[in-house]
């Protein structure tokens, strides 16, 4: 069955201690769902509770700390969840890295780093929780973060970045049919320019990762971006996600200044695509 209220549902919220993350789970906790924050940083986790204790809502707010690549970390939370909670309601697939730099310099750390989050994190949330939303006949939502950079073609300083958005957002496509066979809707978000801390790679990046890697410098140059005073407020994502997951709409995007980009990138391919009628 769709989401079509909030009260009583639990949603469990990857990356949710700040950034896009945080603006969500603060939308949906004041319009009644129960939260759970997953996340990396126990810094922002921290901080996140702070905020929420704040406004009176720590009742509602739960957090563990989870690295969104580590498969059985994740069964154990579905498990908690599960004895908890009776099972999640609403997943956000929201945890990612910024990964960026020459792709002539990258090495496989940049590349398991950033597919290894931005993609795997997505598909390792799906496989640890879609069973018991289905198991628990109530239906629900999963709302995947993907981005613009997924609908343009970008500058070769973000080929992992897009390559991993863009895989998130065609899994978001491709399943939406078969889950709601099951009364569970999909979105995809595809934000722009957000405030968020999306600038810290570096900082998450396990040492694993750090062998190989041909981004030192590209990583040290992300730390130092500041937000654009234009940039969306978090809060504001959070509620066309929320809006979104009511309606049960696939798509939620946030900006319409790549609009002639998206739209050059796919009169290319149509220009390409031969007409049915053609024969080779």
């Amino acid at each position: 069955m769709p989401i079509t209220d909030f009260h009583g549902k639990t949603a469990f919220i990857t990356g949710g201690a700040s950034g896009i993350g945080l603006g969500i789970a603060k939308v949906l906790a004041a319009r009644g769902a129960r939260i759970v924050i997953a996340d990396l940083r126990p810094d922002h986790i921290a901080a996140a509770l702070a905020q929420f204790s704040g406004a009176g809502q720590s009742n509602s707010v739960a957090a563990v700390e989870i690295d969104v690549t580590q498969r059985a970390r994740y069964a154990e939370v579905a498990e908690q969840m599960q004895r908890e909670y009776g099972g999640i309601d609403i997943l956000i697939n929201n945890a990612g890295v910024g990964c960026e730099g020459p792709i002539l310099a990258a090495g496989y750390a940049d590349w398991d780093f950033g597919l290894g989050v931005n993609v795997g994190g997505v598909v390792n949330g799906i496989q640890s929780f879609l069973p018991q939303m289905i198991a628990h006949g109530r239906g629900g939502h999963i709302v995947n973060t993907a981005s613009l950079a997924a609908c343009i073609v970008m500058p070769e300083a973000y080929v992992i970045y897009a390559a991993g958005k863009a895989a998130v957002l065609n899994l978001s496509e491709n399943m939406r049919v078969t889950l709601a066979d099951k009364g569970i809707g999909m979105s995809v978000l595809c934000p722009g320019f957000v405030k968020s801390n999306i600038h810290e790679a570096a900082q998450n990046r396990p040492a694993h990762l750090r062998e190989g890697s041909g981004w030192a410098a590209s990583e040290q140059t992300l730390s130092e971006r500041q937000h654009g005073d234009n940039w969306l407020e978090p809060e504001v994502v959070g509620d066309m996600v929320a809006d979104a997951i009511l309606a049960n709409e696939l798509y939620v995007i946030t900006h319409g200044e790549f609009t002639d980009r998206m739209n050059a990138r796919h009169a290319a391919m149509m220009a390409r695509t031969p007409h049915a009628d053609v024969q080779y």
